[in-house]
């Protein structure tokens, strides 16, 4: 089975299951849609509400992706809504495509636990997409981030078209809240589809970054340090975010990498600031929910993860002897996201780059792709291999290409050769160590032998030196080290 982009199939199957009837966050977007998710749903846990959360695709298993009070379901919840959706698919013969069949069967668990909220991430596009089938009175409102060239096959060949599809998810008498964007012709065309739906055009506020006041966030952290045995993470990054929904300028801690995680942040807010003050969606949220957010939005923001993005992780191997390594591990996958990627890499050499102790960063890039046409791989890798600005240090890069596991239910996903990662890279940059993977046969194992390699091939201790794996590439490369990552995890040391 294929992407069939429709909402035919699953507007006939939905009045054979339980009529869905949650207060519901709609969120489409090019980049960033997860995170905005996540920071949204942690907002509202934090502030006491029952919150379900759907994001696509799923990162290791298929019940990953349907949270409750962010906590995947259980795999008895999940087959016990699945069964309902395939019963009434079978006896109605609607034929409903893998990603519509998962989308009613979140929607069919969140109304049997009666949630408070509901966020839910769009598959691809907005216009036809599954998730846009929800009922107009279900919807609080819709929100769209940051809007750039993926999936043209299906949804056009520019910004435009892309965001026209994607815009598409605003519904009548609604807010729609526009991210801040790369592009300005976006802005245009999505107020133009926000107008003729009859919903109510929001931009969105951007928060500040400030300094570091200790007196609002307690003592600075300790500065940022590769060495795997004693790993420093980057500090939280210090906010400010001012709207007349709230009384005062907002202070708070986010703790998701990036700089690019201010902007969804200030969409998250402005959300926020929405469903607190817009009439529409006021008689919706449950009762006391401006003064409780008031309360508990800065621990909401402080607590909102999300894996896979630009996450940091501690792994042992044994050769040339054992050890823990740090790995950075982000679902880049398309040109914006890999800039995002490289932008970050960049800031962490110049936070190391401070610390005299350092002289030498050893960078090793693990990367598969999917196969995405008309997008290359040429598209996505070439911004992790532009040169970055001057440092003292000595950079030493190496890359292994890999393929991943096809994901559970997506028959239709498949990985890049390897020998074309690598003939990418070749083109890309010189003087990289270089291990290329099969391009047939089994997939087991390949990430392991990746790993082997970085950690057999010069990288012997050494005063000075620090190391950083990056997985990237494909989520569906981030599900194997996640799966890998808990085999170590359920071994005894």
């Amino acid at each position: 089975m294929s992407i069939k982009l429709s909402l035919e199939r699953i507007r006939l199957l939905a009045p054979h299951l339980p009529p869905y009837s949650r207060p519901t966050v709609h969120v489409a977007g090019t980049n960033g849609k997860g995170s905005v998710t996540c920071m949204l749903s942690s907002i509202f846990l934090a502030s006491g509400l029952t919150v379900g959360r759907f994001n696509s695709p799923h990162l290791v298993s298929v019940q990953d992706s349907i949270l409750i009070n962010e906590q995947s379901i259980s795999l008895e919840q999940y087959n016990l809504s699945r069964a309902a959706v395939e019963s009434a698919d079978q006896a109605h013969g609607t034929e409903v495509t893998s990603f519509e069949k998962l989308t009613l069967v979140a929607l069919h668990v969140f109304e049997k636990h009666r949630v408070d909220v509901v966020v839910i991430e769009v598959g691809m596009g907005g216009r036809l997409d599954a998730t846009n089938y929800i009922p107009d009175e279900c919807i609080l409102l819709s929100a769209l981030t940051t809007v750039d060239l993926d999936h043209q096959l299906f949804l056009g060949n520019t910004v435009e078209l892309i965001a026209k599809e994607k815009a598409s998810i605003a519904r009548k008498n609604k807010p729609f809240v526009l991210g801040i964007q790369k592009y300005a012709a976006v802005e245009n065309v999505v107020r133009s589809v926000v107008e003729q739906t009859g919903a109510h055009f929001i931009a969105t506020h951007p928060a500040q970054r400030r300094a570091w006041d200790e007196t609002i966030d307690g003592p600075l952290p300790p500065a940022f340090s590769l060495d795997a045995e004693s790993f420093r993470p980057p500090p939280p990054q210090p906010i400010t975010f001012t709207s007349p929904a709230f009384p005062n300028s907002l202070s708070a801690l986010l703790d998701l990498n990036g700089s690019h995680q201010v902007e969804n942040l200030s969409l998250v807010l402005t959300v926020i600031s929405t469903l607190m003050t817009h009439p529409s969606c006021a008689s919706r949220m449950p009762s006391g929910f401006s003064e409780r957010v008031l309360e508990n939005i800065t621990t909401g923001i402080r607590n909102a993860t999300w894996r896979g993005r630009l996450s940091f992780h501690s792994l042992r191997v044994s050769s040339p002897y054992p050890r823990a390594i740090t790995v950075l591990v982000d679902g880049a996958h398309n040109r914006a996201s890999s800039e995002t990627l490289a932008s970050y890499v960049s800031n962490l050499v110049t936070m190391l780059d401070g610390n005299p102790k350092v002289r030498t960063l050893r960078l090793t890039y693990i990367l598969a792709l999917s196969r995405s046409p008309p997008k290359t791989p040429k598209d996505t890798l070439s911004p992790l291999f532009d040169s970055r600005s001057s440092t003292r240090l000595s950079i030493q890069t190496k890359v292994a290409a890999v393929r991943f596991t096809s994901p559970e239910g997506m028959p239709w996903v498949n990985s890049v050769p390897p020998s074309v990662i690598a003939a990418t890279v070749r083109e890309s940059v010189s003087g990289v160590g270089l291990w290329v993977a099969s391009d047939e046969g089994d997939i087991q194992g390949q990430l392991e032998s990746a790993l082997e390699w970085m950690t057999t091939e010069g990288t012997e201790e050494e005063d000075g030196v620090q190391e950083l794996v990056i997985v990237a590439g494909s989520l569906y490369l981030v599900a194997d080290f996640y799966r890998l990552l808990a085999k170590q995890e359920a071994t005894p040391s």
